[in-house]
């Protein structure tokens, strides 16, 4: 069992912190509101700290779940950092979807201090966190994520390193790109279904067994054809997800036109105040009220 640190705790990390207590870890855990650290302390044991540093003093493993490249660098390079009290030996793990460029920003200052660090951005909704079957796409050194890796299964039921620093964070590029058409396509299937006059529910029961079943399908047909959003990943969040994807595309010299049309499709959504909607809202460009 491994002392650990868990910094961030929004609807994934409250659950996937969680599982690491249930799993006889001992965890440390920092949350920008304290008050959402001190009721994860209530729910599950453990401590709570007032700094990321703080949580990290004595930790193992700190692994951090927040929103965007300068959340990342706030609890891990800034004063207060969890990087300031790592010691050598340990291993920063950051679970949040961010660029390419800050995995290997991290990794190179976590060098310098003698720790570790696994860029671990992670896919499987809120549900996979709640139920501790995330997919967590992994970049970094062998002999780091090996010794992470046992412990991130606690909240995981797929963990694969397919690379060096930044490689889990373009992997997770790839997901992204993949789920944009995946539920473009899913919602223009649906308003066709249900335009035809066909019982959409036993539609998607049908195709889902063939080649056009897809977790998307499986997931989110039947609250799409119901119309309803309030849940799951943002569609703030993929937006943002997708910037990600076109600052590496340019880079690379990669053409991502299909994801270009869907990222306009969200902004107009976003446009109607519905940032907060599940991604599979796309549908609703389609619908005639």
């Amino acid at each position: 069992m491994a002392d650990c640190a868990f910094v961030g705790l929004g609807v994934m990390g409250y659950p996937m912190a969680g599982h690491l207590i249930t799993a006889g870890h001992k965890v440390a855990v920092y949350n920008r509101t304290a008050s959402r650290a001190e009721a994860w302390v209530a729910d599950h044991g453990g401590a709570a700290a007032a700094t990321p540093s703080t949580a990290a003093e004595g930790a193992e493993f700190v692994f951090v779940c927040v929103g965007n490249d300068d959340d990342v660098r706030s609890v891990t390079l800034a004063p207060g950092g969890a990087l300031e009290s790592m010691a050598p030996g340990s291993v920063l793990v950051d679970h949040t979807t961010a660029s390419a460029d800050l995995a290997l920003q991290l990794h190179a200052a976590a060098g310098e201090r003698g720790v570790g660090f696994v860029d671990a951005p992670i896919s499987g909704g809120q549900a996979g966190a709640q139920n501790g079957v995330l997919t967590v796409m992994c970049g970094g050194e062998r002999g780091d994520f090996d010794r992470a890796r046992p412990v991130i299964d606690a909240y995981a039921k797929a963990v694969t390193l397919l690379g060096g620093p930044g490689s889990g964070q373009r992997t997770k590029m790839v997901n992204q790109i993949c789920i944009a058409g995946l539920v473009q396509g899913l919602a223009e299937g649906i308003d066709f279904a249900r335009r035809a006059g066909l019982d959409v529910e036993q539609v998607l029961a049908t195709i889902s067994q063939g080649a056009a079943g897809s977790w998307q399908m499986a997931n989110r047909g039947i609250t799409m054809a119901s119309r309803e959003f309030d849940f799951g990943f943002a569609l703030d969040w993929m937006r943002k997800d997708l910037a990600i994807c076109f600052a590496e595309a340019e880079r690379i010299g990669a053409t991502l036109p299909l994801t270009a049309v869907i990222d306009q499709h969200y902004a107009r959504l976003q446009r109607q105040g519905r940032g907060r909607w599940d991604t599979s809202a796309l549908i609703e460009l389609l619908v005639d009220d």
